[in-house]
């Protein structure tokens, strides 16, 4: 089986690929990657792409049909992924996660792929504080990312079919190490504020919900979407019951896991309308070997280990290369990347 990982340099590609190899090694694969934070690597014992058979470095907005030749399945992980980035560069946004990710998945049916699994977001929910939200609640973007992941999802369902499966994950928050560390994630940033300075700000009122899930895990689920059988279409919520959380909890939780560790909440700031609690019982029905691993605490320690093996002692960590915007913004002001995010 031969498979093409696109936006596989990021977060996600690492902790994926790792999962991939060491289940599957008859396993063919293939990854596509602009290469903005191909640097970022974090503690990697290795260049985490050496366990791929084959990398290519391009953009995901002018990918040629021809490297789909021959390929089985897409797993689409390419994406301006996150709010801050969203709403810098919002038509960026709108053209590299939904324009793009249409493109990529009609030109892969016209190859003869016969899986595209799109790695979507809980994000879609919104403000959505009365009841955990099931597949089939009401969708309630808000920003930029979530409204692109929407679309696309709309999108890509109506060419499901004809022996061409589609899967839309809708991931809950990633957290958790990986080979390319990011602390632009909630629980992420909580725990480096506590191993640097034992201090953990929180920048809302901490009352927001948010859903999490291990990026290890997030792996375990894309490969549960690769060899499903079933429905040509599928969305569906990526997470676990247990860990819906509001973000003081997720707080507080690091700074019992860690200890000695001071938490500051922002009681003067303006109310954070991405609030969203979720359900996952369809995807605990639908794949049930392939459930979350991780639990809170695990997680907490992990990356407390993770960050300590780095040395890591950066208590300004939000204005540094571990936040994804920062490093495009660096970029584009050393001039290597244009105003549409392509190399100069």
């Amino acid at each position: 089986m031969k498979i093409l990982i696109t936006g596989n340099m990021g977060y996600v590609g690492p902790c994926l690929v790792d999962h991939l190899r060491r289940r599957h090694s008859d396993l063919t694969l293939i990854g596509y990657d602009m290469g903005y934070f191909a640097n970022c690597l974090t503690n990697a014992a290795i260049l985490p792409e050496c366990r791929l058979d084959v990398q290519y470095f391009g953009d995901v907005r002018r990918l040629e049909p021809s490297l789909l030749r021959g390929v089985d399945a897409v797993v689409h992980l390419a994406a301006i992924s996150n709010d801050p980035m969203g709403k810098t560069y919002e038509a960026v946004t709108y053209d590299v996660n939904h324009k793009s990710s249409v493109k990529v998945a009609r030109m892969a049916k016209e190859s003869g792929v016969s899986s595209f699994v799109f790695a979507s977001s809980c994000s879609m929910y919104g403000a959505a504080e009365d009841s955990a939200k099931t597949e089939q609640s009401t969708l309630n973007p808000l920003t930029a990312y979530a409204k692109s992941k929407v679309a696309t999802e709309t999108d890509i369902e109506k060419l499901a079919g004809d022996g061409f499966q589609v899967t839309s994950l809708r991931f809950s928050t990633a957290c958790g190490m990986s080979n390319r560390l990011r602390l632009d994630l909630v629980l992420n940033d909580f725990v480096a504020g506590a191993v640097a300075s034992k201090q953990i700000t929180i920048l809302s009122d901490g009352t927001p919900w948010r859903p999490l899930i291990n990026v290890k895990d997030m792996a375990l689920a894309i490969e549960w979407a690769l060899f499903r059988d079933g429905d040509p279409f599928i969305a569906v919520n990526v997470g676990s019951n247990d860990w819906n959380y509001q973000v003081k909890e997720l707080a507080f939780a690091v700074a019992d896991a860690i200890g000695g560790v001071k938490v500051s909440i922002n009681t003067d700031a303006a109310p954070d309308k991405r609030s969203y609690r979720v359900n996952f019982d369809l995807y605990r029905k639908l794949a049930p070997d392939h459930q979350p691993q991780y639990d809170l605490r695990q997680t907490i320690l992990e990356l407390q280990q993770g960050l300590e093996a780095m040395h890591f002692q950066d208590a300004n960590f939000r204005e540094s290369h571990f936040m994804r915007l920062k490093i495009l913004n660096s970029l584009r002001e050393n001039r290597l990347l244009d105003e549409n995010l392509r190399w100069s």
